[in-house]
């Protein structure tokens, strides 16, 4: 099989889908025919001590490939989207300057886009005179007079929030206050920056009905894995259950009945309602990219044939043949 070309820009190959799709185990065939590692984009892998209910993969999973973005801080640090981006442009740069081929994968929306799109925002501080004064204007005026207001200074901006999201409104007017420039002004400089990679993304889709079957074996599995072990084990080290962490799929399902509150049952039958769900919600969030190309995974299909279709559209970005390959 091809190796990767790194003379020209690099092609980074990113794998998308729902939860319990099959990504990671389709990664890990590509990472071994391609010579390469995992940059996972899971924004629940990268706690530690959160293994079971993040479907983690074990070391037997992962059959010798290397992952990063695993395990990467506490389930009491934060950790923005800004700070999974640093961390996987670094991760990135590093794989590929040790002439192996970076792939990422992961179904959280916002770390894809982050890292594959023109995405970011510079550095505006906070002036507390400026925002002292704003929140004063905002109490003494109606939310739509506010909005009204950016609406006049950035229509743009405006159009994209909410009248009653005073967080967002006040923000937009700080920065153009602060700054002399608009919101929308200071978007337009990101996107002029050029992206380092030539991104190919690559999504699995099944039937849902197939999909929603492999969700409840999922759960199934975590139960019989120690997921409500797991949870117990992290309460009893003081970790909070408001914490972003805690409030994780599984995570946050298991707390009422480790209180006492409810049934086992009960909340196995909510994670897994829950986790359709979100399966749902992830789907229609990767569907609005058009930049990703679809690939069929069902009972029907030979994984086999999938992952030599996904290495052959990688081959062809990496030798130029794609219109269109980078992401905007």
């Amino acid at each position: 099989m091809k190796k990767p070309d790194f003379s020209s820009k690099p092609v980074v190959p990113v794998l998308v889908g729902p939860t319990a799709s099959g990504k990671t185990s389709l990664s890990i065939r590509l990472a071994k025919t391609l010579h390469g590692e995992i940059v996972s984009a899971d924004s629940m892998q990268i706690y530690q001590k959160m293994d079971v209910g993040t479907a983690k993969p074990t070391e037997k999973e992962k059959r010798g490939i290397a992952h990063h973005l695993i395990d990467c801080v506490p389930p009491d640090q934060s950790f923005s989207v800004a700070d999974y981006k640093e961390k996987a442009l670094a991760a990135i740069q590093d794989i590929l300057d040790r002439r192996r081929l970076p792939i990422v994968v992961g179904g959280t929306g916002l770390y894809i886009n982050a890292l594959t799109q023109k995405w970011g925002f510079p550095e505006i501080k906070t002036d507390p005179e400026v925002r002292k004064r704003l929140e004063a204007e905002y109490d003494s005026h109606t939310p739509e007079e506010m909005h009204a207001k950016l609406r006049r200074i950035d229509p743009n901006a405006a159009e994209k929030i909410h009248p009653h999201n005073k967080k967002r409104v006040l923000r937009a007017l700080e920065v153009y206050e602060t700054t002399g420039r608009t919101k929308t002004y200071w978007e337009n400089q990101v996107r002029q920056i050029d992206l380092p990679y030539t991104y190919v993304l690559m999504g699995i889709r099944m039937p849902r009905s197939r999909l929603y079957e492999r969700i409840n074996e999922r759960v199934d599995v975590m139960i019989q894995s120690g997921l409500v072990e797991e949870v117990a084990s992290l309460l009893a080290q003081g970790y909070d259950p408001s914490l972003v962490s805690m409030q994780a799929l599984g995570y946050k399902e298991m707390i009422p009945y480790l209180e006492g509150t409810s049934t086992l049952e009960e909340q196995i039958r909510i994670l897994k309602r829950d986790t359709r769900h979100f399966a749902k919600r992830q789907l229609t969030w990767f569907r609005k990219n058009p930049d990703i190309h679809w690939f069929d995974v069902d009972e029907a299909a030979d994984i086999d044939d999938v992952t030599e279709r996904m290495i052959k559209l990688i081959n062809a970005y990496q030798r130029g043949e794609q219109n269109g390959t980078e992401c905007h």
